[in-house]
C-alpha cells in the first residue's frame, strides 16, 4: 500500500481528536493571552507568571500529567559604558568602548590573554572542516567572523546560501571553550554582502517602540562560560591588519588560516549595574505513548509564552509572538487527550520560558532533558503561526516575500531531516497549505537560530520551526489579536495534529542528517 495512503488511513483513526481544533478555542484562548492583563508576559513579571499558571491549568484539564521545570536565571543590567577591550599591539596600547566593543555576561569580568586568529571559529567534521587544526587557543583569547564560508556560494558545503547549525556565536564560544579559549571577539566578516546582527536589530523598530526596562538574563551554571565581545570592523582590522583576505583566502579553499597574533594581548572588562538571581519555569504536559516498547521514546511539540512586556500604558501584547503558539500547543494537547485512540509513542507538551532572551527556556531544558534526547524522535515548534508574511523593515533587501501568503507556511530546519518534511507534505495532502522553505536558505536575518527548535538541532534531533512568518508589527505593541487569522491557525494546528500523528505512530522516525545538501542537489 502506497505510503500517502497508508498516512491517509491512519489519520482517519484520529478524526476525534483532528476534530477538538477549533478556531473558537484559539479565538478565547489568544484573546486571554495577549490581553492587558498579562502585560506583554514579559520574562520574569507577575504576567509571565499567570501565563506559566493558566498554561498548566489548561494541561491539566487536558488530563495530561503536567509539571514546571524550574529554569534558573540571571536576571541583569549591562553597565555598557563601563566596559572595555584594552588592546596592546605592535608597542601601542588602546582602549575600545561600545559601539566598537561591546558585550554582556551576568557576573563581572576581567579577561587577559594573548590572542589567536581562528577563522570562523568552526569545527565541523562531517564537512571536513576545522578552523582550530593548525592552531592552538588553550588559555588565549580568539577572534573568530560571524556567520560561514562561502555564504554567497549556492553550492557551498555549509547549506549554499543558508545557515548551518555552526553560524550562531554560540557554537562559536562552545567551540572556542572546548579549545581552551578564555574569551571570543566576535568579528563582522569584512566582505559581508548582509548587515551586522546590530544594523538587523535596529531595523525591526524604532527607539519609541521598544521597551526601555527589558533587563538581559542568562541561564545559572549554563554549559557555556567564557565570555564574548562583538567588536567593529576598525577593530578587527587593528588586530588582524587585511581580514578581509582572510576571508578571501577561506572562501576561495576552505582550508583554514588561523594564526597566533604575536606581541598581541587582550584585556577583556565587562560589569553590571544590577544582577541577581531569579527563576521561571518550562511548562510541560504529557501523553503517555500507549505501546509498551515505544512509549519511553518522546515527540515534542512546543512553543514559547513570554514577550516584551509593558511599559506604563504601552503593552507588547505579542499576539502572533507567540500567543499564537502559546495556545496552538494547550490545544493541540487537548485535541490529542481527546482522542479515543493514543499515540504510540508519548508526546510531550511544553511551553519554554524565556525565549526572547535568548531561548533560555530551551537551551537549559536540552541541558536538563524531562525526556531523555537520544529517544526524543521529533520536535514540532510553533513560533508565530497566526498572521501572513508581509514586507516589513526587517526583510526589506533581505528576501523576497510572495505577494499572497494567506495559505503559506514556512517550515524552518528541514534540510537537516527531509523525512520530516516528507511526512508534513505527505500530511499536507489533506490540509492543502502553501509549504515554504526559504528561510532555509536565507543567511542575513539569522532566522535559524531564533527559535526553540534550534537548541534540539544542536543535539542531532529532528526539529523544525513552524512560522508563518515576519510582519510590520513584530516586536511592536500593535500585534494585538484582532489581527490574527484564525481560520489559518487552526488549519496549521490540523497539519501539525497528522504529522506529530505520524511522528508518535510510524515505525520509523525521522532521521537527522548532519550533512545538509546544496542548492539543487536533491
Amino acid at each position: 500500500m502506497p505510503r500517502v495512503l497508508c498516512l491517509l488511513l491512519a489519520s482517519l483513526a484520529f478524526g476525534q481528536g483532528i476534530d477538538r481544533i477549533q478556531t473558537s478555542d484559539l479565538r478565547r484562548d489568544l484573546t486571554y493571552v495577549s490581553s492587558d492583563a498579562l502585560e506583554g508576559r514579559l520574562s520574569l513579571t507577575p504576567g509571565s507568571e499567570t501565563a506559566i499558571h493558566w498554561i498548566e491549568a489548561e494541561f491539566r484539564k487536558a488530563g495530561l500529567k503536567t509539571s514546571l521545570q524550574p529554569v534558573p536565571l540571571w536576571e541583569f543590567q549591562p553597565n555598557h559604558a563601563a566596559g572595555f577591550l584594552k588592546m596592546q599591539h605592535a608597542g601601542k596600547k588602546e582602549v575600545f568602548r561600545a559601539p566598537d566593543a561591546s558585550g554582556q555576561y551576568p557576573e563581572k569580568v576581567d579577561v587577559s590573554g594573548g590572542v589567536v586568529f581562528a577563522g570562523f571559529g568552526i569545527t565541523a567534521p562531517e564537512l571536513g572542516y576545522d578552523d582550530y587544526a593548525i592552531v592552538d587557543a588553550k588559555g588565549k583569547i580568539v577572534v573568530v567572523f560571524d556567520h560561514e564560508p562561502q555564504e554567497t556560494d549556492p553550492r557551498s558545503i555549509f547549506n549554499g546560501r543558508g545557515n548551518t547549525r555552526y553560524a550562531t556565536i554560540r557554537v562559536k564560544a562552545l567551540n572556542a571553550q572546548a579549545h581552551g579559549a578564555v574569551a571570543v571577539l566576535l568579528a563582522p566578516e569584512p566582505n559581508r554582502k548582509h548587515p551586522t546582527n546590530q544594523e538587523r536589530i535596529a531595523k525591526i523598530g524604532n527607539a519609541a517602540q521598544t521597551n526601555p526596562h527589558i533587563a538581559s538574563e542568562a541561564i545559572v551554571g549554563d554549559e557555556l562560560h567564557i565570555p564574548y565581545m562583538s567588536i567593529s570592523d576598525a577593530v578587527t582590522a587593528k588586530l588582524l591588519g587585511a581580514p578581509g583576505d582572510f576571508e578571501s583566502e577561506i572562501d576561495r579553499t576552505l582550508k583554514p588560516v588561523s594564526r597566533d597574533l604575536p606581541g598581541t594581548t587582550v584585556v577583556l572588562h565587562m560589569e553590571n549595574s544590577v544582577a541577581q538571581r531569579k527563576r521561571s519555569f518550562n511548562v510541560a504536559g504529557l501523553l503517555a505513548g500507549s505501546d509498551p516498547r515505544l512509549r519511553a521514546e518522546t515527540v515534542v511539540i512546543s512553543g514559547h509564552f513570554d514577550h516584551n512586556g509593558a511599559d506604563g500604558a504601552r503593552i507588547w501584547h505579542g499576539a502572533d509572538d507567540n500567543g499564537s503558539g502559546t495556545v496552538g500547543v494547550v490545544e493541540l494537547g487537548r485535541a490529542f487527550s481527546s482522542d479515543g485512540t493514543r499515540p504510540k509513542r508519548s508526546i510531550l507538551f511544553v511551553v519554554f520560558a524565556a525565549e526572547e532572551r535568548g531561548l533560555l527556556g530551551s537551551y537549559y531544558y536540552v541541558q536538563h532533558p524531562l525526556r531523555p534526547l537520544a529517544s526524543t524522535r521529533a520536535v514540532v515548534n510553533f513560533d508565530m503561526i497566526g498572521r501572513d508574511e508581509t514586507p516589513s523593515r526587517q526583510t526589506d533587501g533581505a528576501i523576497e516575500i510572495a505577494p499572497d501568503t494567506s495559505n503559506e507556511l514556512n517550515l524552518i530546519g528541514t534540510n537537516y531531516t527531509p523525512e520530516y518534511r516528507r511526512t508534513v507534505e505527505e500530511a499536507n495532502q489533506r490540509i492543502g497549505l502553501r509549504l515554504n522553505y526559504k528561510w532555509d536558505k536565507e543567511a542575513s536575518l539569522n532566522i535559524f537560530f531564533r527559535s526553540d527548535q534550534f537548541p534540539f538541532t544542536l543535539r542531532g534531533i529532528p526539529a523544525v520551526w513552524w512560522f508563518t512568518g515576519f510582519h510590520p508589527d513584530y516586536h511592536q505593541t500593535t500585534d494585538t489579536v484582532e489581527k490574527i487569522d484564525f481560520a489559518k491557525m487552526e488549519k496549521i494546528l490540523k497539519l501539525a495534529y497528522l504529522s506529530a500523528s505520524q511522528f508518535a505512530n510510524e515505525e520509523k522516525t525521522p532521521a537527522f542528517q548532519s550533512r545538509t545538501q546544496p542548492e539543487g542537489v536533491q
